[in-house]
């Protein structure tokens, strides 16, 4: 068996979605996690403490208080994530039915079937609907099956660079939007995440969008500054769930502050969830919501003309 190496406490937060401030309280707490020192007198925690951290993770997430599943052992912290499972999928639903076909073809590391299915569902559904009614909830559905320990990490990056390497191939053969809104589309620094950002890409192109991608991590000032080199009518930003979420308030404030009162500000993702609501700042949960949001702009502005 294959023994995992030890995290220091950014790639901790990267992993499991705890922030480094939190690692650290717990810590002084509750006397867990306990990490190691390395040479240099820096955090060094074992791979069986950031398991337990990730279940707990996803359990706080479910609504449990962390003060009472540190007195859990780590058997009652899987049993308590493994009764929140959803059910079997019913054999009438035909995307939640490709949906646990596509993780079976994941769980047999069959990659050639694996493009093969996600082709064939995206030809027949066609893009909009393949986006919002498959790759959502796949991409939901493989994060569930990594936090759980029921994918290994290699597992859940096969699948996220078939989908980011499907996505691009559909932009690049999409003809690119030359109408209104201009759309800035990026992350900020630490979120790596991108098939959020390829998923509304793909949504506003089609609606006919002219999008601008700057990939992920441009710093705020550079945001702002491509933003008015791009003329761009709204910035858009992807938060997942990993980002730390004390820097969320203060990243949007910052750079809604940076950005001039015609360019909206969109954020969307996972992440935004634990956001509140800030003057200036159009906030989506969903790939539904966004193509609302894009609908909702273009009649305000036919609405000021």
């Amino acid at each position: 068996m294959t023994t995992r190496p030890a995290m220091n406490i950014s790639a901790v937060e990267r992993d499991t979605g705890l922030g480094k401030d939190t690692l650290r309280v717990w810590e002084r707490r509750y006397g867990f996690p306990s990490p190691a020192r390395d040479d240099n007198g820096e955090r060094v925690y074992p791979a069986e403490q950031v398991e337990r951290l990730r279940l707990m993770k996803r359990l706080i997430d479910q609504g449990h208080r962390p003060g009472r599943l540190f007195a859990r052992s780590d058997a009652e912290l899987a049993e308590l994530c493994s009764s929140r499972r959803p059910s079997a999928v019913a054999s009438d639903d035909p995307a939640a039915c490709l949906v646990d076909h596509t993780m079976q073809l994941i769980r047999r590391h069959d990659v050639a079937a694996l493009r093969q299915s996600l082709n064939q569902a995206m030809m027949r559904l066609g893009l909009q609907r393949f986006i919002v009614e498959i790759v959502a909830p796949m991409n939901h559905a493989v994060g569930e099956a990594w936090m759980n320990g029921e994918f290994e990490v290699f597992e859940e990056h096969l699948y996220t660079e078939q989908i980011k390497a499907l996505l691009r191939q559909v932009i690049g053969n999409l003809p690119a939007g030359s109408g209104r809104p201009r759309v800035l589309l990026t992350t900020v620094p630490e979120e790596l995440h991108v098939l959020g950002l390829l998923m509304v890409e793909v949504l506003l192109t089609l609606d006919g969008a002219s999008c601008i991608s700057l990939g992920t991590q441009t710093p705020v000032f550079d945001i702002e500054r491509a933003a008015t080199a791009h003329q761009a009518d709204i910035v858009a930003l992807s938060f997942s769930a990993a980002f730390p979420g004390r820097q969320l308030a203060g990243v949007s404030s910052q750079l809604r502050q940076l950005l001039p009162a015609s360019i909206d500000l969109w954020l969307g993702g996972s992440g935004v969830q634990r956001l509140p609501a800030q003057t200036g700042v159009v906030l989506l949960s969903s790939l539904q919501e966004v193509v609302d949001a894009l609908a909702g702009w273009r009649s305000e502005r036919a609405a000021s003309n």
